[in-house]
């Protein structure tokens, strides 16, 4: 059939025996995502066609979570609409309060997405659960409206590019590293509407966290998706957490690829994207002397606990530097219970840093870490566009958990072998 993982998975949901890139597709979805900024708009269309139910009101999911806490009115009302529309409608998975998480984790975590998978959420990083052998996208708040009335969105079908990634990363090194490396290689725009897979046998040393992040910042290529095939590792993942039958695909040996992509461990330092570009990278040894105001550890990249640890493991027994205020953001109830069971929250809180109730909020500048004009950031979040987290003269660093806690202490860009 000479298909790949993405392919197959658009075949199958389209009822169709093959399909080849550039292809017109419909296809069935799986799962339909909003969340408290696009789901509104969604809502809006929804009503003004005239529509009487969603098409399964267990495959329709709501999560409140750019501006929660609700730091305003208009964010106030924008949630009640949504939450007036899940019970109206019986959506059985809204995600408000106490049960919400950042959804691009809270997904995974709560078995709502899995192998097999077709998703669509109106957040471009949807394509965070190709982690899991799943076709995820994002798309705009009218198509998540036609697909809550259907079960169906169409697709044209993308072309496929192959990154073959091998050896063993070194220490400290986790998927935002190999990412943003990629990201630097290739450029913002170097897989416009293409799918990223990846492959080789790096594969069986990065976490699921870390295939989460690679995943995620696909988009940050300008990617329609990015993709791992399931493994073991996923398997376990998904075992007894996913609330569906996995189905899991992989790519035939004789597919078709536009491009093909060699990623050697040993070439992958710590990385930094300096402002105001994910792909304007600089491996950790040719940052120099980069002081910050701010750093961010948190968001659907890179939020998870594994992210915590990482942190928690470089901070331990230190103080945040003078004049740094360090945010770190869990990104589920469940990641906030195991950390603070676990201690992690005692040594953030020794240390002298913040620690925050689940939010996308600083990632998009919408609250909770807003920076002012002239101030710096060092982020695990996934965007450092001009103004992204608040003034437009403000600058904003992208690194993994590693980079952020050693730069939290040293109050300047750093490795963690400064620190320790």
């Amino acid at each position: 059939m000479n298909m790949t993982i993405t392919e197959k998975i658009l075949a199958d949901h389209a009822g169709l025996e093959s399909v080849k890139p550039g292809q017109l597709v419909n296809c069935k979805v799986d799962l339909a995502l909003a969340n408290d900024i696009t789901a509104p708009i969604s809502i809006k269309e929804f009503r003004r066609v005239g529509a009487k139910k969603v098409f399964d009101a267990e495959r329709v999911v709501f999560v409140a979570d750019h501006f929660a806490p609700n730091k305003d009115i208009e964010s106030a009302t924008q949630v009640k609409m949504v939450r007036d529309f899940a019970n109206e409608f019986g959506v059985t998975h809204f995600y408000d309060g106490g049960r919400m998480g950042i959804e691009h984790t809270l997904l995974p975590e709560q078995g709502l997405v899995g192998p097999g998978d077709l998703v669509i959420g109106a957040d471009s990083h949807t394509c965070t659960y190709g982690a899991l052998g799943a076709f995820a996208s994002g798309v705009g708040s009218t198509d998540l409206a036609a697909a809550m009335i259907t079960g169906e969105a169409w697709y044209k079908v993308p072309e496929t590019m192959l990154f073959n990634l091998t050896g063993k990363p070194k220490k400290w090194v986790g998927g935002k590293d190999v990412i943003l490396y990629i990201i630097g290689k290739i450029g913002v725009d170097g897989a416009l509407y293409k799918s990223m897979e990846y492959v080789g046998d790096m594969v069986k040393h990065l976490t699921q966290d870390d295939r989460f992040t690679i995943c995620n910042m696909a988009i940050e290529a300008g990617a329609k998706n990015g993709i791992f095939a399931a493994d073991d590792v996923t398997k376990e993942y998904v075992k007894g957490r996913f609330q569906r039958t996995p189905k899991y695909y992989s790519s035939d040996p004789d597919a078709r690829y536009a491009e093909k992509f060699d990623i050697k461990a040993d070439d992958i330092e710590l990385q930094v994207a300096f402002p105001h570009l994910p792909s304007n990278t600089r491996p950790i040894s040719r940052v120099g002397d980069v002081r910050v105001d701010q750093v961010v550890i948190g968001s659907c990249t890179n939020g998870r606990y594994s992210d915590l640890k990482t942190a928690a493991e470089i901070i331990k027994g230190k103080k945040v530097a003078k004049g740094v205020r360090l945010i770190v953001i869990p990104a589920t109830p469940l990641i906030c219970k195991q950390a603070a069971n676990e201690g992690l929250f005692e040594i953030f809180l020794d240390a002298e840093a913040v620690v925050s109730t689940p939010t996308c909020g600083p990632c998009l500048g919408g609250h909770m870490g807003i920076l002012a004009e002239g101030e710096r950031a060092l982020t695990t979040t996934n965007r450092n566009f001009r103004g992204r987290m608040g003034h437009p003269k403000s600058e904003v660093y992208l690194a993994g958990p590693a980079v952020a806690a050693a730069t939290a202490i040293a109050g300047r860009i750093c490795s963690p072998e400064d620190v320790l």
